[in-house]
């Protein structure tokens, strides 16, 4: 006959095949006159079950097994002290014994976090046997859960964060990604951004800092990207919060104009980005251009597409007031065929790609937050900030400047534009780009040339 050491071993071989599932690693056996009637192991993600705990799937293996719910004269062997649940099948099968493991000190319910077996107004009671391989048995917890301590970007409880999977087989995506957590205004919230020729630093090379708007993230610069670093400068493209593989806030309510500036204000000191060219568009543009004034030693040129200051102090485009209404009245729409919409040359895996952030509908908030987020009266949060950053840029900008002007855009487009043009101190005539939209950077190889070409560092 064997031994309670020798059944728990084989419980604990159950528990190291959940352990290899992904599981929970605890085991389950069922005994009854020596003979093994059940085993278990926890089950709960793959069988989609909650109550898919070791103790449940080995009860239930040797009912079946032993063509009856009631299982007097057994043994139960896990490696974990059962709980609530577990206890009351353990109760309602009439098992005459219980033998566990590691004790539970948060959820067990054998005498740890409480004692069902001693409440005499129950049904009859399993004798309990503990601590048998405790050391063991507690080792495969913490073997399991400890990655998982040691993770340097824990998942906020208010946040989601796209799953890894989801950005497979991307078309022309080739670099590598990068995570920040650690600014103040994160708090915990983990960023994601791309960080091309950041190693080799020449006297000549300057940083390309990419913004993306709503609703794309940086794949939107991978036209560009190539000729940035072919000319051996430094590129920097972040998602910000809300888009592409950075985290999600579970709720449109938590964005603000003032949180997203200020983890970019942030983001570019934690990098010590200098000699830097401002990349913007849509509300890369809004938050971007309010930048450089608040560190006006890192900035040396700005190249500008498609985008606006929200002062307040005029009213919005007719554009931007339509696509704000269109934006609330479809708020499922299918990102891939906005871009598809206004770039036919994109191909179906290409306009896939801008649906990758949102596989999954809860991950869909800034996708809501930032239409109304756009500084619309003097009031509006955003809205001073922009003014004097409109201030800056007409009075006191120094460095060089480039703008690219997609005229086929219905938001932000050419009367936008000149009158942004008309506000950036000794900015040259805008580039047009009569087959462009909204989304100028979908033809930005070109002006990725004409910007690489026209961006030099003053002579020391």
């Amino acid at each position: 006959m064997k031994t309670d050491i020798e059944w728990m071993q084989e419980a604990i071989a159950l528990a190291h095949n959940a352990g290899k599932a992904g599981e929970v690693p605890v085991g389950a056996l069922v005994v009854c006159n020596g003979q093994v009637m059940g085993r278990g192991r926890n089950s709960q993600i793959g069988n989609h079950d909650p109550s898919a705990h070791a103790e449940v799937m080995a009860l239930r293996d040797a009912a079946l097994h032993m063509g009856n719910y009631r299982l007097e004269n057994c043994t139960l062997y896990v490696t974990l002290e059962p709980c609530t649940m577990c206890a009351g099948a353990i109760l309602n099968a009439r098992l005459a014994r219980v033998v566990y493991g590691a004790s539970e000190p948060r959820t067990g319910a054998a005498g740890s976090a409480l004692d069902i077996f001693s409440n005499k107004a129950l049904n009859p009671h399993a004798q309990i046997t503990r601590g048998v391989l405790a050391e063991q048995c507690a080792q495969l917890m913490q073997q399991f859960f400890k990655p998982k301590r040691l993770n340097l970007s824990p998942l906020r409880e208010d946040a989601l964060r796209p799953q890894e999977d989801w950005f497979e087989g991307l078309p022309n995506y080739p670099w590598e990604p990068h995570y920040v957590s650690q600014l103040p205004s994160l708090n915990g919230l983990r960023l994601h951004y791309l960080d091309e020729n950041h190693e080799s630093a020449q006297p000549q090379q300057m940083t390309y800092l990419c913004l993306h708007g709503n609703p794309a993230w940086s794949y939107l610069y991978r036209k560009m990207i190539p000729v940035f670093t072919a000319h051996g400068h430094r590129v920097v493209a972040p998602d910000l919060i809300g888009f592409g593989k950075s985290d999600k806030f579970k709720k449109a309510s938590q964005h603000n104009f003032m949180f997203h500036r200020d983890v970019l204000l942030e983001f570019v000191k934690h990098l010590d980005l200098k000699r830097v060219i401002l990349v913007v568009q849509d509300w890369g543009g809004l938050l971007g251009l309010t930048l450089p004034m608040a560190m006006t030693e890192r900035f040396a040129g700005l190249l500008v597409m498609n985008t606006t200051l929200a002062t307040g102090q005029a009213p919005l485009s007719d554009g931007f007031l339509s696509w704000r209404r269109w934006c609330r009245d479809n708020p499922d729409f299918e990102v891939g065929k906005l871009f598809a919409r206004g770039n036919k040359h994109l191909s179906a895996a290409e306009c896939d790609a801008y649906n990758r952030p949102f596989t999954e509908r809860g991950h869909r908030a800034a996708l809501h937050a930032f239409p109304p987020m756009v500084p619309e009266l003097q009031s509006s949060e955003g809205a001073d900030i922009s003014a004097r950053a409109l201030t800056f840029w007409r009075d006191e900008w120094q460095g060089q400047s480039l703008m690219a002007i997609g005229t086929q855009d219905p938001v932000l487009g050419v009367d936008v534009m000149r009158n942004l043009h008309q506000n950036i101190r000794n900015c040259p005539e805008p580039m047009m780009l009569n087959h462009a939209g909204h989304f100028v950077q979908e033809h930005g190889q070109i002006i990725a040339e004409s910007a690489v070409h026209h961006f030099k560092l003053p002579h020391s």
